[in-house]
């Protein structure tokens, strides 16, 4: 065994290398004309790395000892970065842009995955491609007087819904990005009545997508409930989809049925949680878009990111300080709003992004959205004094007369008294969706199967469920893999219960279209799980009337600012924390900083130069 090899059987095993990534690593040294330590170093990492949410490594900041979260091996002094792009690129295996080798190295020494690279390349030329488009002016005098029907109030300050309904006539790609109830939902139906009073006699065609099956579900609802409460119901899509259903997932098959060679067929597509799509996937949807549909993301820029690698709308948001003058006074004219344009030179995406910035949920003087907005000020010192006044039965505070696991049982003991009560599913899912334990990691004692597990002998040891092995009425399951056949999608959340008018046979239902619901045999579920906990990123898409966020007692590279923000925006009413004080302020001082290029791609602007509206 070579020592080259050695090294890699031991990078391997200190960095928790899964197999595939092992392999990989091995079959690099082993096809590489000149294997050195460096290139063993390289591949691990660049494995570790992407597995972390990266979309590359950055062999400079390792070089520095600035890991990003990265664990290196206790006492391996990574090589300077002069050497190592000298090993790297000699070694046969590592090849520079364009090339075709399985590992690229850019210049400024980001180092990815081939096929990594590619997804990114791809999505930023496609994004740029989308941002130079220049299409014909519509009619702005009839674009002016369909926003005024749409908007006929005039809020104090500036009416952001009706700039970025305004936007999109203008643009082939639009980014809305706003914080829970900043009125996303209602902005994307008067988008959608625009667009289609702008069309005149011809049919537009439309669909409305998100990430998860929950999360479609959601958006579905909110904009059929907003669509009608406006009277606009007749512009809306009946019912939004996933998007690898959108995108067509072929059974045994990599790849979806569309694609660049098979575009969808659409006019607009309207993407929301855009926050948790990763840069594969959303490369993926740039290839299967033909170039005269219009694209509009919606999202939060300030929540979690993708489980993948990638942070693609907070890449797209970056630097984005305002519009151009010219492009802000035709939105002044089209809006009769008040635009300050940027200060400086703005980016190809600029003139297409926005942000929504006056919550309708949560005011100003609202202690839930204060600490929401201290947590993603930075500003730690806020958050734990807005914590620290709150009382125990107020809007958001400390959990600290009890544990988390007992608090937990006791607000869903409500739950299994209904059940026994024999009320409505529908009741039951009110009472359901009413709290939910989330929390950071998924394994260990903070972690979400330990604490399923404790809330479900709690409720046993208070006769609120009969001694189990698993199965009992009221245990509520997260689906937590897609089957299209079913028609359901992981994220989705039901409850095991006593079939109506059976003889005791259990069965999980599951809420559908409207307050309709679906019963399932447990037999025919696909992977699932006990959902009492569950963690930060499953909740996104999702609210709850109060949340607890249960934190490890040490901090790690998981606890950061966007994750505490997006748990405390998950709760309407309540949000409690069971963390150290130096957790909480680790959590606030430490924003996700995700390795990638497509910012870099973006502003170069593919090397043609800034747009000159």
């Amino acid at each position: 065994m070579s020592e080259t090899t050695r090294l890699l059987d031991c990078l391997a095993a200190r960095l928790s290398l899964g197999a595939l990534d092992g392999q990989f690593a091995r079959f690099l040294l082993a096809k590489a004309d000149r294997p050195s330590p460096e290139l063993a170093l390289a591949a691990a990492l660049v494995c570790q790395a992407t597995a972390a949410g990266h979309v590359c490594l950055e062999l400079g900041a390792v070089s520095r000892g600035e890991t990003s979260g990265l664990e290196l091996p206790r006492g391996f002094e990574p090589p300077p970065l002069d050497r190592w792009r000298e090993r790297l690129l000699e070694s046969g295996v590592v090849g520079g842009p364009a090339a075709y080798q399985p590992l690229i190295l850019e210049r400024d020494g980001r180092l990815y995955l081939h096929r990594y690279w590619d997804y990114e390349q791809r999505l930023g030329q496609a994004l740029l491609e989308r941002a130079r488009s220049r299409e014909e002016l519509p009619d702005l005098q009839a674009l002016a007087r369909d926003l005024a029907g749409l908007f006929p109030e005039r809020p104090a300050g500036v009416d952001w819904q009706k700039v970025a309904a305004a936007m999109v006539p203008l643009r082939g790609l639009t980014v809305i990005s706003g914080g829970p109830g900043t009125g996303k939902t209602t902005t994307v139906v008067k988008i959608l009545a625009l667009l289609c009073r702008q069309a005149g006699e011809r049919d537009l065609r439309i669909a409305l997508a998100a990430p998860t099956g929950k999360a479609a579900a959601r958006l579905s609802e909110a904009v059929q409930r907003a669509g009608a409460a406006l009277s606009l119901a007749q512009s809306i899509p009946p019912k939004a989809t996933t998007l690898h259903r959108l995108l067509g997932v072929r059974s045994g098959e990599t790849g979806f049925r569309h694609h660049a060679d098979n575009p969808l067929p659409l006019d607009l597509l309207i993407l929301d949680e855009a926050s948790m799509v990763d840069v594969a996937l959303m490369a993926r949807l740039l290839d299967a878009l033909p170039a005269s549909c219009r694209l509009v993301l919606l999202g939060d820029k300030d929540q979690l990111s993708s489980v993948e690698a990638g942070a693609v709308l907070a890449d797209l948001c970056a630097g984005c300080t305002g519009f151009s003058p010219p492009f802000a006074e035709l939105l002044e004219r089209l809006t009769g709003e008040t635009l300050e344009p940027a200060p400086g030179p703005v980016g190809p995406l600029c003139n297409g992004q926005v942000t929504l910035r006056h919550s309708y949920r949560f005011g100003h003087d609202s202690p839930i959205g204060q600490l929401a907005r201290a947590v993603n000020g930075g500003d730690a010192g806020a958050a734990e004094s807005l914590l620290s006044q709150g009382e125990p039965a107020g809007t958001i505070g400390w959990l600290r007369e009890s544990g988390t696991a007992e608090y937990a049982a006791q607000r869903y003991a409500p739950l299994f008294r209904l059940i026994a009560e024999g009320a409505r599913s529908e009741r039951l899912f009110d009472e359901l969706e009413a709290f939910r334990l989330l929390c950071a990691v998924r394994r260990g004692p903070d972690g979400t199967g330990h604490l399923n597990r404790r809330i479900a002998d709690l409720l046993e040891r208070d006769g609120l469920i009969a001694p189990h092995q698993g199965q009992y009425p009221g245990r509520p399951i997260m689906v937590t893999q897609n089957d299209y056949q079913l028609g359901l999608f992981n994220g989705d959340i039901g409850l095991l219960l006593v079939r109506p008018g059976g003889d005791g046979e259990l069965g999980v239902v599951f809420p559908g279209e409207g307050r309709e619901l679906r019963w399932l045999a447990p037999a025919r579920l696909p992977p699932h799980e006990t959902v009492f906990a569950m963690t930060v990123h499953k909740s996104q898409g999702s609210e709850f009337g109060e949340v607890l966020l249960h934190l490890p007692r040490q901090a790690g590279p998981l606890i950061s600012r966007e994750l505490l923000y997006t748990a405390i925006t998950r709760a309407r009413e309540r949000f409690l924390l069971s963390a150290p004080v130096a957790v909480l302020r680790q959590a606030v001082a430490s924003p996700t900083r995700r390795s990638g290029g497509l910012t870099k791609i973006l502003e170069a602007d593919g090397g043609r130069g800034r747009p000159t509206e």
